[in-house]
């Protein structure tokens, strides 16, 4: 059986791996799915935790753990988002100019390579993790009813798109940016997981082929 550690870019992906992605793989060949947030600051008294500003951040911590489980059946993976992904990234340069598929799969053998480890399984959320609610945006309307109108317009936004996935990172159109443009209350932490829930993983699977490579990869873990 597998042990898998995840990396979180943030408190939502934290809890989305929690509530939703460890109970799911827990049908699988995986006995435990532990969690952490990016290590952000360290102080006598405390570690603060989330946010991504440099790629050291992340290799910090992803280096750590696999220096800490040096066991043949633990398993490291990352949910990063690709939004604001900070430009010290491996190859990030280079990646700039590909389409988003390319791009996406460029970084990630990219981060492979550099931390160098066979247990490693890099995944970068194209463009970040409120791609998953934008598969059915009007599941937002049962947590901001007051909303309902807005929203419906959002979803005829993203119908205009073959899937979430390619809903860009701009300062103004990213995903988050979108929700946040027509349902000004919503909440990263508490809804954002809950929503996902709501829409399943199966949908989300259905709409988003990066996500659903990297949800089938682990569902097919080893020893």
């Amino acid at each position: 059986m597998i042990r898998l550690h995840v990396i979180a870019e943030g408190q939502t992906e934290e809890e989305f791996v929690k509530t939703v992605l460890a109970d799911h793989l827990g049908y699988f060949n995986i006995s435990s799915t532990s969690v952490h947030c990016i290590t952000t600051k360290r102080t006598k008294n405390k570690v603060y935790r989330g946010g991504l500003t440099s790629y050291e951040q992340v290799k910090r911590d992803i280096t750590l753990w696999l220096k800490q489980d040096k066991s043949g059946d633990a398993r490291f993976t990352t949910m990063l988002d690709l939004y604001a992904l900070p430009n010290d990234f491996p190859k990030f340069d280079e990646a700039k100019e590909l389409e988003c598929y390319q791009k996406i799969e460029y970084l990630e053998n990219a981060f492979f390579n550099d931390i160098g480890d066979p247990r490693f399984i890099p995944y970068i959320q194209l463009h970040e993790f409120e791609a998953l609610i934008l598969v059915q945006p009007e599941k937002l309307s049962e947590r901001f009813p007051e909303y309902e109108q807005e929203i419906q317009e959002l979803s005829n936004v993203c119908n205009s798109f073959s899937s979430p996935e390619l809903i860009n990172q701009g300062a103004t159109t990213a995903p988050s940016k979108r929700i946040f443009q027509f349902v000004p209350t919503y909440e990263k932490v508490s809804a954002g997981s809950l929503i996902v829930q709501k829409i399943g993983l199966a949908s989300i699977r259905g709409k988003c082929p990066h996500f659903n490579q990297w949800i089938t990869r682990l569902e097919n873990l080893q020893v």
